[in-house]
């Protein structure tokens, strides 16, 4: 599998506001503060972003793919504005009654991404703002990173409840985690200084 500087993200709750009553249409869709700035900030450092969102309103006939379409057009649009992109949407379209391989907090979809993408997903940062997300990434082998906004925006990041993965990494928003990513990606890209060696004395004249 070839090496990729990979994220993959959560959409409604993570990228744009969520609600309750499902992100229905493109008027519906109204990003968080910051979000696209923050794709386009990890896409200049040079990650490749993807997005695997359950979409169970597909399932439940609230929408159809036209109007997800639609949806991720006005998304894509938006953040081209700001100097980003999204390479690829990975969506489970079904209901839970339906019992499928893909719908989170199964890995399906995680997989799916690894399959088409020909990657590794160990180590992958995966960011989410629901306790499914994350345990999605986690049984897939990626780091599970957990933005409190959206579903999460109530938690504290040092009581978490039960059932997060212990790896749970926490960052207040998507700009927290994309400057915390790219920072480390830094240091880590980083050559340690050498140490001097010893200092031969000029010999006396």
């Amino acid at each position: 599998m070839t090496a990729m500087k990979l994220v993959i993200l959560d959409r409604d709750g993570t990228i744009n506001q969520f609600s309750d009553e499902f992100v229905k249409s493109p008027d519906e869709w109204q990003p968080l503060p910051g979000a696209l700035e923050a794709i386009a900030r990890l896409n200049h450092a040079g990650w490749h972003v993807v997005v695997a969102a359950n979409q169970s309103g597909l399932g439940r006939g609230l929408f159809d793919m036209s109007a997800v379409n639609a949806i991720h057009a006005r998304l894509l649009r938006r953040l081209a504005t700001v100097g980003g992109r999204i390479d690829a949407f990975f969506l489970c379209p079904h209901a839970p009654e339906d019992h499928c391989q893909c719908r989170k907090p199964g890995p399906g979809l995680f997989e799916k991404i690894a399959e088409r993408l020909g990657v590794d997903l160990a180590n992958v940062p995966a960011v989410g703002d629901s306790v499914s997300d994350l345990q999605a990434a986690a049984a897939a082998g990626c780091t599970p990173h957990l933005v409190l906004t959206g579903r999460a925006e109530h938690l504290r990041a040092d009581q978490l409840p039960a059932g997060y993965p212990p790896q749970t990494r926490v960052h207040a928003d998507l700009t927290a985690f994309a400057e915390a990513l790219i920072a480390e990606s830094e240091r880590r890209d980083t050559p340690a200084h050498s140490s001097p060696g010893p200092v031969t004395p000029a010999p006396a004249p």
